[in-house]
């Protein structure tokens, strides 16, 4: 009997992923899914941790950054903690079954940051209208994959000026590590400075970011995850993790609070006092930056990871390109619906591959587990901010790697690139560092007489930003 249940078991999986195609197995590719979902599992405590202070949390009792928040009964992190696990689940499906590939999807480092740091604590936008414009920048996907303007966008922009955008994320991302662990403070004298080392906040932050180092250079499956937890309980006796009322398990939290909760009308600026005009093109603004980082990331992974696992077809692109392009499109606009920030393909997801992972039935094990997770809302609760910070920083470590491919021999190259890389964190703005990189590209090109490498659509984007500064300065 157990014999006829696992050939109908096989006959199914081989079915809808093609096993034998692709030379693996139902065990294989289980255990990579695992391996995938163990080192991007800190997605499901850092994503609430930060979407908080755009205002994703009870009125009254937003954290500081710098001495821990703790969100036990806060019914709308609770919220944004379902919307997270739910929107990677759906992403994550649809590319398993729809796409047939091995990658997982989540919301977003560097995107979650954007939504929280630039559009609302900057420009001044709720959290609401911000999520209009993550289902506006979702919707913009689905439409421009079913047309080819995605891939004509992605070759269009110079490779070096990609490659400068993700590194100037992980030098923001490392930022507000640093800064919500007390290590960085502001200073009247020097703008910033270092923090006081004996502060528990601190003390708490530095030994997470060395038990992960160390965890990292050990190459340790799931080091970002479990240099959570350990600092976590590293925050015990100095009072910074909190475990009055924790409820390990838990029914899966309501996303009531934050489910569809869009304000399109705000978003544009009406009552604001703000011209038209002025909001029409500020709305653009955010729109496109989530649209080219959520474009870049999600290409660079899976172009990056297909390339080491020689899943590439016969032209050399990616295989089932456009499905995934779709996957992600599809599972951004749901995280919308459910109420948090771009879902992108996780660079993550290579760990899996590395285990043998190759087909569908890898991110349909990670989807499995992100669901599984929403029983246990309770311990988002009891971490700190001071206990995802060291994972930010160490993120940041991994997404600066991308500058090490840039040309910083031609000059026209090394100027934007350099411009994106550093405007991003001391603008605290990484929409202000693809705008610096996009304006100077060709400037700088004109002006030595290599026009024709640039194309006509950085020439339009780099007039847009032009107008948004002189519309919005």
């Amino acid at each position: 009997m157990k014999s006829i249940k696992n050939k109908a078991k096989d006959s199914i999986f081989e079915k809808l992923f093609k096993l034998r195609e692709n030379n693996t197995s139902v065990k294989t590719e289980i255990l990579a899914g695992i391996t995938t979902f163990i080192t991007m599992a800190y997605i499901i405590f850092v994503n609430p941790n930060i979407l908080k202070f755009a205002g994703m949390n009870l009125p009254g009792i937003k954290g500081d950054g710098a001495a821990g928040f703790n969100a036990l009964n806060d019914p709308i992190v609770a919220s944004v903690f379902a919307a997270t696990c739910l929107a990677a689940a759906v992403g994550t499906f649809v590319m398993a079954f729809y796409a047939n590939l091995p990658f997982a999807q989540a919301p977003g480092m560097g995107l979650n940051a954007f939504f929280t740091y630039s559009v609302c604590l900057t420009l001044g936008y709720t959290w609401q209208q911000a999520l209009s414009a993550v289902l506006i920048s979702g919707i913009l996907f689905i439409i421009i994959t079913l047309t080819s303007i995605r891939e004509k966008i992605v070759d269009a922009l110079p490779q070096n000026l990609k490659l400068a955008i993700s590194g100037g994320i992980g030098l923001f991302i490392a930022l507000i590590g640093f800064k919500s662990g007390g290590i960085i403070v502001g200073s009247k004298e020097t703008l910033v400075t270092f923090g006081n080392f004996t502060n528990p906040s601190a003390i708490v932050t530095l030994i997470g970011i060395t038990v992960t180092a160390i965890l990292m250079a050990r190459k340790v499956k799931g080091s970002i995850l479990f240099g959570i937890v350990i600092s976590a309980i590293v925050g015990i006796p100095f009072g910074i993790t909190k475990l009055s009322g924790i409820q390990v398990f838990s029914a899966p939290p309501s996303l009531a609070p934050t489910f569809m909760q869009f304000d399109f009308a705000g978003l544009l600026g009406a009552g604001s006092g703000k011209g038209l005009f002025a909001a029409i093109m500020s709305v653009i603004m955010v729109v496109i930056t989530f649209s080219l980082v959520d474009l870049f990331d999600t290409i660079g992974t899976l172009v990056g990871t297909a390339t080491k696992a020689n899943m590439l077809d016969e032209t050399g692109r990616v295989k089932n390109m456009k499905k995934a392009l779709m996957s992600d499109a599809v599972a951004t606009t749901a995280g919308a619906f459910m109420g948090t920030s771009t879902v992108v393909t996780y660079v993550e997801s290579t760990a899996g591959v590395a285990e043998g992972g190759r087909t569908g039935l890898t991110s349909a094990t990670v989807g499995v587990l992100f669901l599984c997770s929403l029983f246990f809302s309770g311990l988002v609760g009891i971490v700190p901010a001071e206990a995802t910070a060291p994972a930010l920083v160490i993120v940041g470590v991994l997404m600066m790697s991308s500058v090490t491919k840039i040309d910083f021999d031609d000059f026209t190259e090394a100027l934007p690139a350099f411009f994106t890389i550093a405007i991003m964190p001391f603008s605290y703005s990484i929409a202000n560092g693809i705008a610096a990189g996009i304006i100077f590209y060709p400037i700088v090109k004109i002006a030595t007489g290599k026009s024709k490498e640039v194309s006509p659509i950085v020439y339009v984007l780099a007039l847009l930003f032009i107008v948004r500064f002189i519309i919005l300065p």
